[in-house]
């Protein structure tokens, strides 16, 4: 289930990086089928689910953090899976060779295990425990250990294509003191992870190769409505949000992130096979790990001020149109660094556009839970999710409506350029 025309309409909407067909169904393409009996249950959800144990649940890491951790464990798998079934997509980093008898279940086990152990050295013990369940279930055979080969080949090649990369550098912002410069925000006044600014990215030759225009000059007319429209309705007693908005904006900001639950629905939901699934997750998790850098690049070339912020302190910007409200709070926590761009509307153009050239279609269904809002949210299809996540940022009072939609429109350049020049058909 391979597409073969491109990515849905939307991207045109939002990028306009170039144009798109689409086909109603994938094309399945030919690879070579490796001997695999031994797991009903597809090895690369299982592995995704304990990387999330490890990347979140344990280790805490916030969605700026995690998209890292997650791109390296799924690059790994791809490329072993991939070796196994014959190459028939372009490696990410590396191309073992193979024989096509090799366990991929025990290539993936190792893959995921060997590159979460060289994240997270302190849940050494806990992770081998389950690698040694996971492993126990495979028939201790020639497949299973060439298997565990390819799988410590393409972490290893991982491990090594990320050291020095920049991540965990300084986590501190410069602060600001003039009209639209960022300073920390109440209550938590935190100031944190600005070393992805600088991150080497995955896919991408430059963090700032689709650098926007920046965030509209404070005394223009496109900044006094942005600005009027948050303070509105992501006040934290906004008359005028609704409870479905209100719900929305709690859902989006959930650091229990709905997009791991989305992938592993649809890896499932559409019957993916091995391959396919380490494609689509690899596609997906390095498109969202580089919107991600990309943003943090945005936030540090423009530092500016959260709404917060501008709200409070309005009389100083030198626009008419607004005004000063020192009390003014909005319903999220925001987070510790700037405004512009989003974070999280790059990291979901980026998912979902890939998701969208991945099925060669935009109204797949799908939906997820979230703990911190109580419910679960339901999506016709992957640009419903962009159109949504880039409201529930200004209903949630922590970006601007111009914030979020340049967001999105660099998460789907950055999977655009993926799409060109990565994971494509080899023949």
């Amino acid at each position: 289930m391979i597409p073969g025309g491109g990515c849905a309409p939307f991207l045109d909407q939002i990028a306009a990086t170039h144009r798109h067909g689409h086909t109603s169904r994938p094309v399945v393409r030919q690879s070579r089928s490796p001997v695999n009996y031994e797991e009903p249950e597809n090895a690369v959800v299982v592995w995704d689910r304990n990387a999330q144990t490890a990347i979140w649940d344990v280790a805490g890491q916030q969605p700026q953090v995690q998209a890292r951790s997650f791109a390296m464990v799924h690059g790994a798998i791809y490329d072993a899976v991939n070796a196994i079934s014959g190459r028939p997509y372009q490696p990410y980093l590396s191309a073992p060779r193979t024989s096509g008898r090799e366990s991929t279940s025990a290539a993936v086990g190792t893959a995921a295990f060997r590159v979460l152990g060289s994240l997270f050295p302190a849940q050494q013990a806990r992770l081998k425990a389950q690698y040694d369940d996971w492993m126990a279930r495979i028939p201790d055979d020639t497949a299973r250990r060439s298997g565990v080969a390819v799988g410590g080949q393409t972490a290893a090649a991982m491990i090594r294509a990320r050291q020095n990369d920049g991540a965990f550098g300084d986590p501190a912002w410069p602060v600001g003191s003039q009209p639209g410069q960022w300073r920390p925000t109440p209550p938590t006044f935190a100031s944190d992870t600005a070393w992805v600014a600088n991150l080497r990215p995955f896919l991408i030759p430059s963090a700032s190769m689709f650098r926007s225009a920046g965030p509209p000059a404070l005394t223009s007319a496109q900044y006094a409505r942005d600005l009027n429209e948050v303070r509105t309705i992501g006040a934290v007693n906004s008359t005028t949000r609704t409870a479905d908005q209100t719900q929305a904006a709690i859902w989006w900001h959930d650091r229990h992130l709905g997009e791991w639950e989305i992938k592993r629905q649809l890896a499932t939901g559409q019957r993916l096979n091995l391959l396919q699934t380490a494609r689509m997750f690899a596609m997906v998790d390095l498109a969202e790990a580089d919107a991600t850098t990309a943003c943090f690049s945005e936030k540090a070339a423009w530092m500016f001020w959260r709404p917060v912020t501008a709200i409070q302190l309005a009389d100083t910007d030198g626009n008419p149109a607004t005004v000063a409200d020192p009390n003014w709070m909005p319903l999220l926590v925001t987070p510790p660094h700037p405004d512009f761009t989003s974070g999280h509307a790059c990291f979901t153009a980026g998912s979902m556009s890939a998701l969208a050239h991945f099925f060669g279609r935009d109204d797949i269904p799908f939906s997820a839970y979230s703990a911190n809002s109580g419910t679960t949210r339901h999506f016709r299809g992957f640009s419903h999710a962009i159109a949504e996540v880039i409201e529930a940022r200004i209903w949630g009072g922590i970006h601007t409506r111009t914030a979020d939609v340049e967001g999105a429109k660099i998460g789907a350049k950055v999977t655009s350029y993926m799409i060109r020049n990565y994971f494509r058909p080899r023949r």
